[in-house]
């Protein structure tokens, strides 16, 4: 099995990807490397980067292929850093951290006026049990931002979860389908769009809203759940039986590459692997590959949270990154016992309570 290191792999290559990984300093240099077209994507738009909201799961990876794929620009990572290592990681890699909490409008407003914004702040989990604090995350904090950066590009994360369900024989919702999801969470998502899209309105602020579901890093997302619960010989409900998913550093390379595709006002663009993933196909699939026998439950809805992508693999083409390659990966991850972030994505829950 080869170890990636980003100094050795100074560009991605659809065709020269690793068997596996056998450490987290491997996974995150493969994260962080860039691809051609990604570079020269960057190179094309001025100004500087600033990612508010980069303590999460995907912001550290983000950042570090920002700062690999446009050495020249400055990377700037936003929030609160309630973990002192995490944010030591993040600046050993070049990149300059400011501590802000983004619910407080004078501190938005002392941000570095930075012409290129990723904002990825935001409430899921936890979100049934305090409504308000959601609601003021996920609607109230970008309003604060968008009213700080009238002039900045925008990318703005959102979730493909603002959407009805979708017959699983169809396509998926495109960015015209209705917005009219299930549970406090997703609506709360629409509030941060419609935000955003408020004030792209009223100062011509360049942007996208970036929907996005379901990104996979090996440890977390839907294909570790999946893997883990066969591993572990625990039920898999397949009642939501069917998923999109993308390979996490395809999905910040997309959001990177939004950048150079901002539309005033702003305007929506699904991003997420282009099959439709049958959640009891791909338990099988990890029980041969684990040598487990699925303990399957429920039975598959004719409906799920689906994406319709053609819109950013016409811009973008389609990821990199397999999801035969995804489910190689995560096998050999899991099989190995390595390090999980211990976050399931309740993938699985149809009354959108996370």
């Amino acid at each position: 099995m080869s170890t990636i290191n980003a100094s050795k792999m100074s560009r991605l290559d659809g065709a020269n990807l690793p068997r596996g990984f056998d450490d987290t300093e491997a996974l995150d240099a493969f994260l962080a490397t860039p691809s051609e077209v990604l570079c020269a994507d960057l190179a094309s738009i001025d100004g500087d980067i600033m990612i508010l909201g980069a303590g999460g799961k995907m912001g550290p990876s983000l950042a570090r292929l920002a700062h690999n794929a446009a050495p020249d620009k400055k990377i700037y990572c936003v929030a609160r850093f309630s973990d002192d290592n995490a944010r030591r990681e993040i600046e050993n890699s070049g990149i300059e951290t400011i501590a802000c909490d983004l619910l407080d409008r004078d501190a938005v407003q002392r941000l570095p006026k930075v012409k290129n914004i990723i904002f990825m702040a935001g409430r899921k989990f936890g979100s049934d049990g305090n409504q308000p604090l959601t609601w003021a995350a996920n609607a109230y904090m970008p309003a604060l931002v968008a009213e700080a950066f009238p002039d900045s590009r925008i990318v703005a994360f959102s979730t493909g979860c603002v959407y009805e369900f979708s017959p699983v024989i169809g396509r998926g919702s495109d960015e015209n389908a209705p917005l009219n999801p299930p549970g406090e969470y997703a609506n709360s998502c629409i509030a941060r769009e419609r935000l955003f899209e408020y004030f792209s309105a009223g100062s011509n602020t360049p942007g996208r809203l970036f929907r996005l579901n379901y990104a996979i890093d090996l440890r977390y997302g839907v294909l570790h759940d999946i893997a883990v619960k066969v591993r572990d010989n625990k039920p898999i409900d397949v009642t939501m039986g069917h998923v999109n998913v993308i390979w996490q550093g395809d999905a910040n390379a997309l959001a990177l590459r939004c950048l150079t595709q901002v539309t005033t006002p702003t305007t929506p663009i699904n991003v997420t692997g282009p099959e439709v993933s049958s959640v009891r196909e791909l338990a099988e699939t990890f029980g041969k590959l684990l040598g487990r026998e699925p303990r399957i439950v429920g039975q598959e809805a004719d409906s799920a949270w689906l994406s319709d992508t053609r819109l950013s693999n016409e811009l973008f083409g389609k990821p990199l990154v397999s999801l035969e390659q995804m489910i190689a990966w995560t096998a050999d991850w899991v099989s190995g016992n390595r390090p999980s972030h211990n976050k399931p994505t309740h993938f699985e829950a149809r009354d959108g309570a996370y």
